[in-house]
């Protein structure tokens, strides 16, 4: 799949009353427990940057990014600095997503930032869902010489951050590199499965690709995964989505200062 380049829509349907009304549609034990686990709190989401490919691309052009020429017929685009708030180094984030899926962004107070960038058909269990891991005491220079172990380090503490018993038999099934646009950017395609443990005693078995790349001092990554049973309907929309998956890190300060200064007023 050929990757590409994208920007920022947020999606119509974010208020509490259509995000409740359309979790409560989730049936059956693994459904309820898929949707406990990977949906968002029902809180009002942060508004993000425009919405319309023309006002995606102006976004874009102001940052010295390249803009997107058309998008895949049923997607929408995102476009969104992770870290507004004081405790976390901004990060650009596009990537595309479906445009049903439903995103929530993080919450933001005067001091602090929490939660995270993702998109998803929650009550299904299909979601696409941005992870910052910081290098600590490593050094990594290229993303894509790496090892297996690494690339499976990074994809199952995004997967276990709620909680690292949530998971077993974690396997990496194939791994691809490919090439970004800007400064010679890699970004490491990962195919994964495993199993998620549920409260109820059971097992959901889950495959997923992820998107591996490296900013700054951390390592960034966007995990799309849905339950094995509809792997088969979603694998080229999550491979969509993590082909389309971008971070830049520079430029970003007087952007996040803008906005903590309206936030602020």
């Amino acid at each position: 799949m050929t990757s590409s380049s994208v920007a920022l829509k947020m999606s119509e349907s974010t208020n509490d009353g259509e995000r409740r009304a359309f979790l409560s549609k989730i049936v059956g034990a693994t459904a309820a427990f898929t949707a406990s686990t990977f949906a968002p709190a029902l809180s009002q989401p942060a508004m993000a940057f425009g919405g319309a490919l023309k006002k995606v691309n102006s976004q874009l052009s102001g940052f010295g990014l390249p803009t997107l020429s058309k998008l895949p017929d049923g997607f929408s685009p995102l476009l969104e600095i992770y870290g507004k708030g004081k405790n976390r180094v901004p990060l650009l984030v596009e990537f595309l997503y479906p445009s049903e899926w439903i995103v929530v962004l993080p919450n933001l107070d005067l001091n602090s930032e929490d939660g995270t960038i993702q998109a998803g058909q929650f009550s299904a269990g299909d979601t696409a869902t941005f992870f910052v891991l910081d290098d600590g005491d490593q050094k990594i220079d290229d993303i894509s010489a790496q090892s297996k172990e690494f690339y499976t380090n990074v994809v199952t503490s995004a997967i276990s951050q709620k909680s690292s018993n949530i998971y077993q038999d974690f396997k990496i099934t194939k791994i691809e590199q490919i090439e970004g646009e800007v400064k010679g950017q890699k970004y490491t395609l990962v195919d994964f499965k495993y199993g998620l443990l549920t409260g109820a005693g059971f097992e959901v078995d889950r495959k997923g690709v992820a998107s591996i790349t490296h900013v700054g001092s951390s390592t960034q990554v966007l995990w799309c995964a849905s339950t094995r049973q509809r792997y088969k309907k979603t694998e080229d929309s999550l491979r969509t989505i993590a082909s389309s998956f971008r971070v830049f890190g520079d430029g970003l300060d007087l952007a996040v200062k803008e906005y903590q200064k309206e936030f602020e007023d």
